[in-house]
C-alpha cells in the first residue's frame, strides 16, 4: 500500500512533464469550454464525482450532481446533490434541459437502460453531453464493463430515442498510440515498484522512453496526416427526439 501511495505521489509531481504517461491527454479546459458552449437550463451531472463540471457551467444553469452510493464514495470521493442509480433517476419526466455523462457510460452495467432513463428526464429537444474512452486501459476495476466505437455509441444513443448532433474524437491517432505505449511502460514500472522486483533497476530507462515517446508524438502529431480509425475517446452531443 505504501508503494502505491509513493507511486501516485510521484505521478502527481510529474503530471505536467513529458515523463508522465498521460502527458499528451488534453487537459480539462477543452471539456469545460465544450460544456459552457452547450449546457443550458437545469443540468443533471450523472456521475458527478467532485462536481468539477459545476464550475464550468454558465451562471444561468441550475446544477444537480448525481453519483452512485457505493462507487461514488469508495472510488471517487463524490460530493453529489443526491445519490442515485443512473438506471433509476429520481426525477420526473421532462425535468432536465441538459444531462452530462462524462466518463461514465463504460462503468454502467446496463448502459442502454441508463440512456433510456436520460431520455425520459430530458425536456423535448433537451441535450445529452457524453464523453467516454475508446482506447484506454481497464480502470476503476471491477466497475469497467465496455468500450464503444463511434458507430456503436451512436447506435446506443439512437436506440434510446435520441438523435446524434455530433461526435468528435478526443485525440489524434499518433498521440493516442503514444499515450497507450507510455501507459504500458508506466504500468509495468508501477508493478515493478509494488512487487519490489529487481526490474526497478530499469526504471530510469522506462522513464526516458516515456519522455522520448511523448515528445516525438507531440512534435510529429501536427506534422503528419491523422488516421481517423484510432483515438483515445469520443465526445458526443445528442438531443431527445420529440
Amino acid at each position: 500500500m505504501a508503494g502505491a501511495s509513493h507511486a501516485r505521489r510521484w505521478a502527481g509531481l510529474l503530471r505536467r512533464t513529458p515523463l508522465h504517461p498521460q502527458w499528451l491527454i488534453p487537459g480539462r479546459s477543452a471539456l469545460e469550454q465544450w460544456l459552457k458552449a452547450n449546457a443550458r437550463g437545469v443540468v443533471l451531472d450523472v456521475g458527478c464525482a467532485s462536481r468539477w463540471a459545476e464550475q464550468a457551467l454558465p451562471p444561468s444553469c441550475t446544477y444537480i450532481g448525481i453519483d452512485y452510493p457505493s462507487t461514488g464514495t469508495t472510488l471517487y470521493e463524490a460530493r453529489p446533490t443526491v445519490f442515485a442509480n443512473a438506471e433509476r433517476l429520481p426525477f420526473g419526466d421532462e425535468t432536465a434541459d441538459t444531462v452530462l455523462l462524462s466518463e461514465v457510460l463504460e462503468h454502467l452495467r446496463n448502459p442502454q437502460s441508463a440512456l433510456q432513463e436520460i431520455r425520459r428526464v430530458l425536456k423535448p429537444d433537451g441535450r445529452v453531453l457524453i464523453t467516454l474512452p475508446f482506447l484506454y486501459p481497464i480502470h476503476d476495476a471491477p466497475y469497467d464493463f465496455q468500450r464503444y466505437t463511434s458507430f456503436g455509441l451512436q447506435r446506443e444513443v439512437e436506440a434510446a430515442g435520441m438523435r446524434v448532433i455530433g461526435v468528435r474524437r478526443t485525440l489524434g491517432a499518433l498521440r493516442t498510440g503514444a499515450v497507450l505505449a507510455c501507459l504500458a511502460l508506466g504500468g509495468v514500472a508501477q508493478r515493478s515498484l509494488l512487487e519490489r522486483s529487481p526490474s526497478v533497476l530499469l526504471l530510469p530507462l522506462l522513464g526516458a522512453l516515456i519522455a522520448l515517446i511523448n515528445l516525438a508524438a507531440w512534435i510529429l502529431g501536427p506534422l503528419l496526416p491523422d488516421w481517423p480509425a484510432l483515438t483515445l475517446g469520443y465526445r458526443l452531443e445528442a438531443a431527445r427526439n420529440g
